[in-house]
């Protein structure tokens, strides 16, 4: 990642107050770059936005719906961005399950809106639409899916989000690139790191029942993810960025970040590596019916790693105990603005070196 690159640049980053959103505004700002976020107010307590105190370091913040199209293109054309980062979403397969109209309005509409705010933005040049490994027409075999695999979904979620890529691929072809806008879409694993406590993910519960002296109650132990820590895509959604405004076409399509095959691993591999490194911690299996969930899911990222030179760099275990780490750290009562930060420097050391 050129850092030199992000310096001033204006970046509207949708999804801030999120995750993945909130690591990806703290590294941008971090670089240099001038962020301007919108999205929903934090959608847990606690959440990364607060306990890093990101609102200091935005240019601006915007708590709206990505649903409210007008206050959307007012806000971006407020910002004239350089390059836009769409990461807002409805990021849960189980609560897809329960609301799915609202999973698909901001999952699909949401993604329409944001383009038709950046035909009517002259001064974007770039835009990253973050999907999911979750958007491939699942088949359940054993190999890694490539970007050029059928677009699918069995819940609302994954349907949403394989909704989402066909609207940014007709939205590519159609308004964007005539107009010299470039648009890619990225598709990452399962993240994982600090401050993510969102519901019905693997380590937040993990983290919660630890917290509370609690057994942990896993639905799935077999289930096979492409687990990563959150800043594995994060880079390379910068470096997609950084090409599509740099080279533009030829990067303005369809991209995987997923892990290093070794890392798609079972869910009860992950506990029980959690297990040895906490010892009071304890699980258990929740025989109780659930929801369809996909049971094998990896991808092949072989194109960024050719023509992005992008690679994963912390292999699964390194993650988790950056995750926990993280999490420890924040029990404490650290700085974790200083915290999160210094696990930025160290990634990055790792790709310089």
């Amino acid at each position: 990642m050129n850092r030199e690159f992000w310096r001033g640049k204006r970046i509207f980053l949708t999804g801030h107050t999120g995750f993945k959103g909130g690591w990806l505004a703290l590294w941008l700002a971090d670089i240099g770059a001038e962020v301007h976020g919108y999205a929903l107010a934090p959608p847990t307590e606690p959440n990364f936005f607060t306990v890093c105190g990101l609102q200091a370091h935005l240019k601006t913040s915007t708590f709206a719906d990505i649903r409210d199209a007008s206050k959307l293109t007012q806000a971006m054309q407020t910002a004239q961005p350089d390059i836009v980062l769409h990461l807002a979403a409805q990021p849960l397969v189980r609560y897809s399950y329960s609301e799915p109209v609202e999973t698909y309005a901001v999952n699909v509409m949401g993604t329409v809106n944001l383009l038709e705010a950046v035909r009517q933005t002259p001064s974007i040049k770039a835009v990253v639409n973050v999907t999911t490994d979750k958007c491939y027409e699942n088949r359940e075999w054993v190999w890694p899916y490539r970007e050029n695999e059928a677009m699918g979904g069995h819940d609302s979620y994954s349907s949403s989000k394989a909704c989402s890529e066909l609207v940014t691929a007709a939205y590519r072809r159609s308004f964007l690139e005539p107009a010299g806008v470039y648009l890619a879409s990225a598709r990452a694993g399962n993240v994982i790191g600090g401050g993510d406590w969102a519901a019905d993910r693997l380590i937040p519960d993990f983290l919660r029942a630890l917290d509370a002296g609690q057994t942990l109650s896993i639905r799935s132990p077999h289930a096979t993810r492409p687990w990563q820590h959150v800043l594995e895509p994060l880079a390379g959604y910068l470096l997609l960025a950084e090409r599509l405004y740099t080279d533009g076409a030829p990067f303005a399509e369809a991209w995987n970040f997923g892990p290093e095959e070794a890392d798609a691993r079972p869910v009860q591999w992950i506990v029980e590596h959690l297990c040895q490194q906490v010892p009071d911690a304890t699980w258990q299996c929740d025989k109780n019916p659930q929801p369809h969930e996909a049971n094998t899911l990896r991808l092949d990222s072989s194109k960024a790693k050719a023509k992005l030179n992008w690679l994963p760099r912390w292999n699964l275990p390194t993650a988790l105990t950056h995750t926990l780490d993280w999490h420890q750290a924040w029990k404490q009562g650290a700085d974790m603005t200083h915290k999160s930060l210094g696990q930025i420097g160290g990634y990055e050391a790792t790709v310089q070196a």
